[in-house]
């Protein structure tokens, strides 16, 4: 399904993305604009798939020795409005891109079936495939996009902050990354900026509430995200994200 065969006001809204898209290689959305893109596409059950967050594995491939970072994770197949998952597969990225944890297969706890199948992720995935498909040229869009899946947790605790991007400054060698807010709890900072190519500067911002976004084009920019601290110390403190990256097969 293209832009044009949505209705009003949502092909608007895809469009006004993609230019800001084009324009600078990224795009920060507050809720107010995710949430309908995503509810037009099936968004249902948001806090169930939420609650989610609180059963994932924690992430034993951290070079830096953190015990802050929870995850799972999943590949799909995605054409059109078709989403197949693939079988289970560790993570890899080379050391050109994640200099950090990359140059290693790491198997982490797969996204169960029901969280795989949720509407909540279905939306996502179809919402920045969509935007994908309208901005690769014709004689780039692969037939079929390699979709990557992250829940990421990040725990933060006195006198141990939490690092949403422990890599750094970066590009994930991927083609499209959307980054979604699940929740915010107890925490403070977790800014994420915007880097050229000569990693100059282009802007910043926090993904604050639930269905903040933004969107990337992997080949133009760099990101990161600053660490985050915890507000009261004898509390919890986390930040909950979904990642999801295209790339060609």
């Amino acid at each position: 399904m293209s832009p044009t065969d949505l209705s009003p006001p949502f092909d608007k809204a895809l469009i006004r993305i993609e230019d800001v898209l084009l324009e600078k290689g990224f795009s920060f959305l507050q809720a107010d604009v995710t949430r309908p893109l995503l509810e037009h596409e099936g968004l249902t059950d948001w806090q169930g798939f939420a609650e989610s967050w609180n059963h994932l594995g924690l992430d034993r491939y951290m070079a830096d020795g953190g015990r802050y970072r929870r995850r799972r994770y999943a590949t799909f197949a995605v054409s059109g409005d078709t989403i197949t998952r693939k079988k289970h597969q560790p993570h890899y990225q080379s050391r050109d891109y994640n200099l950090l944890n990359g140059g290693i297969e790491r198997w982490f706890p797969a996204v169960t079936d029901a969280i795989a199948t949720h509407p909540a992720m279905t939306a996502a995935i179809r919402t920045v495939s969509r935007i994908a498909d309208a901005l690769t040229p014709p004689k780039e869009k692969p037939p079929v996009w390699h979709v990557e899946v992250h829940q990421f947790r990040i725990e933060a605790r006195p006198g141990n902050e939490g690092h949403p991007t422990p890599e750094g400054l970066h590009r994930d060698g991927v083609d499209w990354v959307l980054v979604l807010m699940v929740a915010r709890h107890n925490v403070e900072q977790g800014v994420t900026t915007i880097h050229g190519m000569r990693k100059d500067p282009l802007g910043s911002f926090t993904l604050t509430n639930p269905l903040d976004a933004a969107i990337v084009d992997d080949h133009r920019v760099y990101h990161g995200v600053t660490a985050v601290q915890p507000v009261d110390p004898s509390q919890p403190a986390y930040r909950d994200v979904l990642v999801v990256t295209l790339r060609h097969e």
